[in-house]
């Protein structure tokens, strides 16, 4: 994949430092790698033939509505998202004092109705974990599946795992992690998860107290550590295997909250479960929330036969 962010050469035009700007201000905004990305090759694409003060309401719609490197008319989802991105960014560009208005007001975006979240059941989790092999590579890959699924956590997240984020108080295991719009946390680490995880470090000789801080957890089959679209490779294979509809890790995220909800939890504490803080409702919940032990995995882990 390109790098989002190409070196800007000291003579560049305002438009394409504006440009980088607004990446970087979106990227330590949102946290994400991925969205950066996103509007990075949007963006780009977008400014290759144009600058900001030429555009107008009628070429924003006629690229919105365009026809991409598919071949196929874009769904209203495609649509909503690029006029969402020209729009912030042009939002940003006001603010900038570097234009006086934002051409995407004018356009009317579709009502797109996203597909309904979908969350696998116990009973296929059960399924998905015993498709799993029991190989160095397998162990590692059931770690990573049982960390997402008993913690809820996003792909970036889980993905980017070290042994610095590890502790352990007395008997209790914590994980830190980064999380969407920089928020940092520390929840307690489920002990099947860390269970298993010990076990791929014992596969690769690796001892948590020897690592150094910044080393992946998911060196087994891994000596460089593993990247997220590797694992997601595996994982299609795995639920084909399992006879389970193909989908992406973040399904993973949905089925960890399913089964919260299933095992009893209210939606305020799934909520915070998931770190869902631009709920207002749980946004005081999600304060406490921080650092305290995790009261729902065993049961969620008794589902799922781990």
């Amino acid at each position: 994949m390109a790098t989002p962010l190409p070196a800007i050469p000291v003579e560049s035009n305002q438009w394409d430092q504006a440009l980088y700007a607004f990446l970087v201000e979106k990227g330590n905004r949102s946290g994400s790698k991925r969205t950066v990305e996103s509007y990075s090759r949007m963006l780009w694409r977008f400014f290759e033939h144009t600058t900001p003060d030429r555009v107008t309401p009628a070429v924003v719609l006629s690229y919105a509505h365009g026809i991409g490197l598919s071949g196929k008319p874009p769904s209203p989802v495609t649509i909503g998202a690029r006029i969402a991105c020209l729009s912030s960014y042009f939002r940003f560009l006001i603010r900038m004092g570097l234009v006086q208005s934002n051409p995407c007001d004018l356009v009317e975006r579709p009502n797109a109705s996203p597909s309904p979240a979908r969350g696998l059941s116990a009973d296929e989790v059960k399924r998905l974990l015993e498709v799993v092999p029991d190989t160095i590579r397998g162990r590692r890959d059931r770690a990573i599946l049982l960390v997402f699924i008993l913690t809820g956590r996003r792909r970036c997240e889980v993905m980017g795992m070290t042994a610095g984020d590890i502790e352990i108080e007395d008997s209790t295991v914590f994980h830190r992690y980064r999380g969407k719009g920089n928020k940092r946390g520390r929840r307690e680490l489920p002990r099947p998860a860390w269970e298993a995880i010990r076990r791929t470090l014992d596969d690769c000789g690796k001892e948590l107290e020897t690592m150094a801080l910044e080393e992946s957890l998911w060196q087994a089959g891994a000596p460089k550590g593993l990247s997220g679209s590797t694992f997601y490779a595996r994982f299609r294979r795995y639920l084909a295997k399992a006879g389970l509809q193909p989908t992406g890790l973040h399904i993973l995220r949905h089925s960890a909250a399913k089964l919260r909800r299933d095992a009893g939890e209210s939606v305020e504490t799934v909520s915070a479960f998931l770190d869902h803080s631009s709920l207002a409702v749980t946004t005081t919940y999600l304060r406490r929330l921080e650092g305290v032990e995790d009261h729902s995995w065993e049961r969620v882990a008794e589902a799922i036969g781990v």
